[in-house]
């Protein structure tokens, strides 16, 4: 299965409600309460995260099986827990930043 979840798009604004994720050096918003499922993403100068993922607005889908939609992907960036209960890994498709979203 994949199924939509949300867009995600860089931004210099900052939006109320902002959740900071501080090893990214990253203010997000909750795409849950967003009526178009945006998440919106401000980066801070000097983030590790890669310049396609602060430059290029993603697509994220949540999956079955994470490791399966990873296979034969250029990996941008291998999986992660950036909260309990979920592992998320981008990919690059024809130089733009998709997101998969496993529940575990």
């Amino acid at each position: 299965m994949k199924q939509f979840s949300h867009i995600g798009i860089p931004s210099k604004v900052v939006r109320e409600g902002e959740i900071h994720l501080e090893e990214a050096m990253l203010h997000v918003t909750d795409f849950a309460v967003s009526e178009n499922k945006i998440e919106w993403l401000r980066f801070e100068d000097g983030s590790p995260m890669p310049e396609a993922l602060q430059t290029v607005a993603h697509v994220a889908y949540m999956v079955d099986d994470l490791g399966k939609a990873l296979e034969g992907q250029e990996v941008l960036i291998e999986p992660f827990s950036p909260m309990e209960g979920l592992q998320v890994a981008f990919i690059l498709e024809d130089g733009a930043p998709v997101e998969f979203m496993q529940e575990v």
